[in-house]
């Protein structure tokens, strides 16, 4: 499946990426509204969602549906997670919760760290298959997969 889904799926990319603070947490988040990477993100939840484990009540729980909008937890519901289609906001995290005695400091940080990528475009021209052992272990790569159409090889 990830294979058809990756040979029929073009590469998104992303003009610009900044740094931002949500929810007192640092990411790399596009400068500006992406409909194109909105639709990849839909199609993934969408083409995958039948192989998903359905959700336990402690999973459910651990999400905390009672402060959670209807939107969210119409999505936690169906979905398996709060935050896909209309609530969904593409970010790579790059920090735990940061106080506002430590924010500058890592803002500086993150700033000189990530300079030369917020400097160019990023194509989003893979998916990756990663798998957790068990709850809490590291994930592990099972497969990566390019985006678009391949060339077909030449055979004698």
């Amino acid at each position: 499946a990830l294979d058809d889904f990756a040979e029929t799926t073009p590469v998104v990319t992303i003009p610009r990426l900044v740094v931002s603070q949500i929810d007192g947490f640092f990411a790399l988040v596009p400068e500006g509204p992406l409909p194109a990477l909105n639709r990849f993100a839909d199609d993934v939840v969408r083409d995958f969602d039948r192989f998903r484990a359905p959700l336990s009540e402690a999973e459910i729980e651990r999400r905390s549906p009672d402060s959670l909008k209807p939107a969210e937890f119409r999505n936690l519901c169906q979905w398996g997670y709060p935050y896909v289609f209309e609530t969904f906001r593409f970010h790579m995290t790059l920090s735990g919760r940061a106080s506002s005695q430590e924010s500058p400091r890592l803002r500086a940080a993150i700033d000189s760290l990530f300079a030369g990528v917020l400097q160019r475009p990023v194509p989003v021209d893979a998916l990756t298959l990663f798998v957790e052992t068990e709850p809490g272990a590291p994930f592990m790569v099972l497969s990566h997969h390019a985006l678009g159409r391949r060339p077909a090889r030449k055979s004698a």
